[in-house]
């Protein structure tokens, strides 16, 4: 899976990117670095990156505000670096659209494990099972492009953890669905802080409300979870030409 995947490291630690360069060579990653959010963009306007590596401290903006900016034009996976283990950075990170957090000082070996199981969950589309379209109260929901699109057609980006959230609620359309069975569906080391869920769904009925109806089509079921309300129409997409990156 490693093959030909290109890694974005954001740190203004020197030292720190060297080793994080090296360690993933190693283990067949393509690397870039960058020291700041203006050397992240220029890298992301040159190179197609899969995963981004992105310190929270940084100098200049800081690497919550750049993944909050990120996520308005991009839904490039994103592992967060911070030095302080506090469920409020959790909930900034998660609110913000990260995917997963890691906290320094770390493991190489555990930062590896995390991006190999956020690569697993964003790549789930190159499986040998066609992809389907999910249709719902006038949105589009592509699984082989990853890609949700509002009744007027404009294309609405998600988080890896949002999309396989949101994918997990129109495959049981109509059914209440408890938190431990939607923290069962998430395959990364996220999925085990208890409040992620409540916070994707969150994010979710905010971006459902381009068209007014993001609180009527995840419902609250209290004490227990959640219930996506409408009827939702699958068709198999049509197969590419060759998979997408």
């Amino acid at each position: 899976m490693e093959r030909d995947r290109h890694i974005l490291v954001v740190d203004d630690d020197r030292e720190l990117l060297d080793l994080l360069h090296d360690f993933l060579i190693k283990n067949g990653f393509r690397v870039s670095t960058a020291g700041d959010g203006v050397a992240m963009f220029n890298v992301l306007n040159q190179r197609v990156i899969d995963l981004i590596i992105l310190d929270v401290m940084l100098p200049g903006e800081d690497g919550t505000s750049l993944c909050r900016t990120l996520r308005t034009k991009s839904d490039i996976p994103v592992i967060m670096l911070t030095a302080v283990n506090s469920e409020v950075d959790r909930i900034v990170g998660l609110e913000v659209g990260a995917d997963d957090y890691l906290v320094k000082p770390f493991s190489p070996r555990e930062l590896l494990a995390r991006i190999r199981s956020v690569l697993r969950r964003t790549t789930h589309a190159e499986a040998t099972v066609r992809p389907k379209l999910l249709r719902f109260a006038g949105w589009l929901l592509d699984e082989g492009q990853r890609e949700l699109r509002s009744p007027d057609g404009v294309v609405v980006h998600l988080s890896s953890g949002e999309f396989d959230l949101l994918s997990t609620f129109l495959r049981n359309p109509q059914r209440a669905i408890g938190r431990e069975e939607l923290l069962a569906q998430r395959k990364d080391s996220v999925s085990a802080f208890d409040r992620s869920i409540d916070i994707q769904v969150s994010r979710l009925r905010r971006k459902l409300e381009v068209s007014g109806n993001g609180e009527q089509l995840i419902k609250t079921v209290r004490g227990f979870g959640y219930q996506f309300t409408v009827p939702v129409e699958e068709t198999l997409a049509a197969p590419s030409a060759g998979q997408r990156r």
